[in-house]
Formats: structure tokens, sequence, C-alpha cells
């Protein structure tokens, strides 16, 4: 696993409208109607280079979602240029970006080595692999599933929580959101790179700024 795609793309010009989450690098663009999303979509699959791709595009009434990689380790340079003349599509449409709609939901499976079982994971879901440690959806839709090593030493006190991946300028703004609706902070010593909240019961989530704009990395991991 190499930063060096990821930290290219956030670094490059150009790519305004665009969001690395935990799957890579997301855009939203605002439509009129279902009809508007469908011309729109039907254009940017006419780009040069998208065909094969592995991009997702998906279409909500009012959005349409696009994700150029499944994975975050899986941006490469010309993941760049797609990203540029998508958003020139979408600029041709009057279709306007926006960063504040892209999140990306994660769910997060922690156990020891010898207990992982992301074959049953993948299999009670109908998922497909992607990477050794997790299970996604083949349509785009549901939430990806994680695995979590953990170390032997450490007690397993939470054996599942929900990662929320967004852009770095709305984190704290969802943040706060979540503590005005009866949240606590659990863990705040990986700020700005996330924060682990609870709700009552003690169930956990973690807001996720990286790897957005945020230079801290995945090793200590989201608990």
């Amino acid at each position: 696993m190499s930063e060096q795609g990821w930290q290219e793309f956030l670094n490059a010009e150009g790519i305004e409208d665009w969001v690395v989450l935990h799957g890579g690098a997301t855009a939203v663009f605002r439509v009129g109607s279902m009809s508007e999303a469908v011309r729109l979509a039907g254009a940017i699959a006419k780009i040069p280079g998208l065909e094969d791709s592995r991009s997702l595009i998906t279409i909500a009434d009012g959005f349409l979602t696009v994700r150029l990689t499944r994975d975050l380790w899986q941006l490469e340079p010309h993941h760049i240029e797609l990203a540029r003349a998508i958003s020139a599509v979408a600029r041709a449409y009057n279709a306007p970006a926006d960063r504040t709609a892209v999140q990306e939901v994660q769910i997060a499976v922690a156990a020891k080595r010898a207990e992982i079982d992301i074959d049953f994971w993948r299999a009670v879901l109908g998922y497909v692999p992607l990477a050794d440690d997790n299970a996604v959806d083949p349509l785009g839709h549901g939430s990806t599933v994680w695995m979590q090593e953990i170390a032997e030493s450490k007690p397993l006190r939470h054996a599942m929580h929900i990662d929320v991946s967004v852009a770095r300028e709305q984190a704290m703004l969802r943040l706060q959101s979540a503590l005005a609706a009866g949240g606590r902070i659990v863990d705040d010593s990986h700020a700005p790179s996330h924060w682990t909240l609870a709700d009552r019961a003690g169930n956990r989530v973690c807001i996720v700024a990286w790897p957005d704009g945020s230079t801290q990395g995945p090793s200590g991991g989201t608990e």
C-alpha cells in the first residue's frame, strides 16, 4: 500500500469538486431531476478512459455521485485527469458539485488475528473481495465491511463500530451535529484524523477526516 497515489490526487489542481474517502476519490453533483442525472451520467460515461475503469456512478433524485475507485489505494495519476474531465462535463450541464453531500459509511468488525472471519461476512452479505481484509457490495449500494485486526494483548471491548468518512471541512460540522444530538466524545487523541463518539448506550462511531487532507493515517486504528 502506498500513499503516493492519493496524496498526488489531493495536491493536484482542478480537483476541488472531489473528496478522498476510504473508498477513493468521490464527487457529488446536484441536478434538477432524475432525468437530468441520467443525461449527465450518459455524458460522463463517454469520457475517454472511463470505460472499463471500474468507476462507479450512482443516481438519485437530485444527485449524481461518481466514485473513481472502490478503494483509496487504487488511486493513480490518470484518475486526476478523469476527475478534471468529469467536473468539466458537470459544469457544462450546470450540475454544481456539493462536497457537503460526499460521505462513505464503513462497518469495521474488530477481531484478533486467529478470529478474523472475512469469508463469513462476504458470504452472508453477498459481497465480493476488494482487499484481503474487506468485503464490498458489488453494486456499490451497501457499506464496505472492513476487518480491524487488534493486538492479542488488547481486550475486545467493542467488536463492531461504524466509520463515517467525510470531506475534511465537513468533519468538525458533523462532529458538532452529533454532539448536539446527544453524542459524546470517547477519544479525540487522533484528531483531526478522526474522533470516536458514542451514543447513550455506548455504541461507537468514528467521524473520519482522513484521508481527505489529514496526514495522520490509520496506524492507530479507529475504534
